[in-house]
């Protein structure tokens, strides 16, 4: 009991919580309106006007309930506690119920020291409120039951979205791997090439001294790309499992994937631009993306009947595009599958950008630029 309470009470915020969304201004569109006219219409609430201020006056406190949680449950709670106090009466307005947002956000975006401070504050002020006789004893169990909820809610969804990030953190890290076996096969070439160069240089050195120094300056030259594939290993992680020997994919291997079939949708691939001399890192890694976006269509893409994969090079880049005709409304999800974002993260390693989302008419698409030398981060 001792431990977890440690590690929630050490419990650091979530990262980059948004400052503000849609849903914010919404809430306090609605409640502004809604308690100007619970004021006007209640007749049993003694001082409308104040509490009138008082609740209009906090909503705004919604806008910054992700990045000032326990501030401004503080101040909601002194707020809506200090008015019964000075007019002695019992009865508050319904609008108040909008605290409960504050105490779910407290637990959802607060550190772990804000949440435990946060719902002491509240359940202090429930039993303030039972020993001044200002809440039955039957309404506060009714109170800490909805206040409990909150507090659940919001721990389910601070969770969810650490699972979340958790799943999207292991498919980048896959992704990384993937990409350092592409790298080491690339280095591993490099240095037998500048191995048997360095061979030939000492077999002919004594006969051949120009053919010795054409050697050195093919080592130097393989040497340096060598060094380019090394630091584009930088930050890759890999773990220890078997290592996959087949040889990577290129571009000009989509070739397999075209297909036409009559159970699913048809695959046209298009190659266009000179794609020779193409880095070998950006080399699988476009073959490996127009697979991933097939095969995602295929899974997903309703009623789709043609996949068309289209690739073009010219000086500075490589693109690729990957449509399909399927059904917008039964596409791809919003959120975008651990295999896409996986080769996203592969992408932005490479230096270069990577987008995906329903077209304008109908079905999904995927495009992809990267340089030709995939000199990346």
């Amino acid at each position: 009991m001792h431990a977890v309470l440690r590690s929630t009470w050490g419990e650091p915020r979530p990262h980059h919580p948004p400052r503000r969304v849609w849903r914010d201004w919404a809430l306090v569109g609605a409640l502004v309106p809604a308690a100007a006219l619970e004021m006007a219409l209640r007749s049993d609430l003694p001082w409308p006007g104040l509490w009138a201020v008082v609740v209009i006056g906090l909503a705004p406190t919604l806008l910054w309930r992700r990045t000032r949680p326990l501030l401004v449950l503080v101040i909601a709670m002194a707020a809506t506690g200090l008015v019964p106090l000075l007019t002695g009466e019992r009865v508050e307005p319904y609008t108040t119920a909008f605290v409960l947002i504050l105490v779910y956000s407290v637990v959802r975006w607060g550190s772990g020291r804000e949440a435990v401070v946060g719902l002491a504050i509240v359940l202090g002020g429930v039993c303030v409120s039972i020993a001044l006789r200002r809440l039955a004893p039957v309404d506060a169990i009714g109170g800490l039951t909805v206040m409990f909820t909150a507090t659940a809610l919001g721990v389910a969804m601070r969770y969810r979205a650490r699972l979340r990030t958790r799943e999207l953190d292991q498919a980048k890290l896959v992704e990384r791997e993937r990409l350092a076996r592409d790298l080491h096969d690339t280095v591993a070439h490099h240095v037998s090439a500048i191995a048997i160069r360095a061979q030939a240089g000492l077999a002919t050195a004594v006969t051949q001294p120009d053919a010795a120094t054409d050697a050195l300056r093919l080592i130097e030259a393989e040497a340096s790309r060598a060094l380019t594939e090394m630091r584009a290993m930088v930050r890759v992680l890999r773990r220890d499992e078997p290592v996959d020997l087949a040889p990577s994919p290129r571009i000009a291997d989509l070739g397999q994937l075209a297909t036409s079939t009559r159970t699913g949708p048809s695959v046209e691939v298009g190659l266009a631009g000179d794609l020779d001399g193409v880095h070998p890192s950006v080399d699988a890694a476009v073959y490996r993306l127009a697979q991933e976006a097939v095969t995602n269509a295929r899974r997903h893409a309703r009623h789709a009947t043609r996949i068309e994969v289209r690739v073009d090079a010219d000086d500075t880049s490589v693109h690729l595009r990957v449509s399909d005709d399927g059904d917008p409304s039964a596409g791809t999800a919003d959120e975008p599958g651990y295999g896409l974002i996986g080769m996203v993260e592969r992408v932005d390693l490479l230096g270069g950008t990577c987008t995906a989302g329903p077209d304008r008419d109908r079905g999904w698409t995927v495009t992809a630029t990267l340089p030709r030398t995939g000199t990346g981060a």
